[in-house]
């Protein structure tokens, strides 16, 4: 990613306006797991965080489209985002991909190859992808002070897994230089660890003393 060095904002035009509506098409009707918040609103406060973290006009296209490829037609949809939006755009929303494939890998799997390349993707790539992780965790803890341990039976990996997978997110995105997005994502892990009883670093509370 190009650090901005001074106060003078990225440059946002029609490329912008027409990713968001591709988004919004491509996207229509979906919802976030299990309610009725319509899923564009995710992708436009994936948007904003990239944006807040230093992200030009490609970061906040591949913010916004980020999620078309794995739930919107796989491969096929990424060749036509890098013809519409450029190759740059097409290799973010790439990283923040974690499957390409109908029907998906199981999910412990799936997630753990996601973490392995992560650790090779460039600083702009995990700037999106940091923004992304950041809005979710911020979802489930909110979710969770709502409506308490029910809400892990809306995710594939269970409390444990999800507990866990945020956790090796975090650490990933400490492991090298810390920007604003990820030092939030690490504050934000910890206060869900803590709300759902689990020591920072994933350790259950009642099983800390052995």
């Amino acid at each position: 990613m190009k650090k901005r060095t001074s106060l003078k904002p990225p440059a946002l035009g029609t490329r912008l306006q027409r990713a968001f509506r591709y988004a919004a098409e491509k996207h229509a009707g979906q919802t976030r797991k299990q309610s009725a918040v319509p899923y564009l609103s995710h992708l436009m406060a994936v948007t904003s965080l990239v944006l807040e973290g230093g992200g030009d006009e490609d970061m906040a296209i591949a913010a916004l489209l980020h999620d078309v490829v794995e739930d919107c037609g796989g491969m096929p949809r990424l060749r036509e985002i890098r013809r519409r939006f450029g190759a740059r755009v097409a290799k973010m929303v790439e990283g923040c991909t974690d499957s390409f494939s109908d029907p998906k890998l199981e999910w412990a799997a799936r997630k753990d190859e996601y973490l392995q390349r992560l650790k090779q993707e460039d600083g702009e790539t995990r700037l999106v992808s940091a923004s992304d992780k950041l809005h979710n965790v911020r979802t489930v803890l909110a979710d969770y002070r709502q409506d308490g341990e029910s809400i892990w039976k809306r995710f594939n990996g269970g409390r444990e897994g999800t507990l866990w997978y945020y956790r090796a997110l975090s650490d990933e995105f400490q492991r090298r230089k810390t920007n604003r997005i990820t030092r939030e994502l690490a504050i934000a892990v910890a206060e869900l660890e803590k709300a759902a009883g689990v020591k920072s670093g994933g350790v259950a509370e009642d099983e800390a003393g052995r």
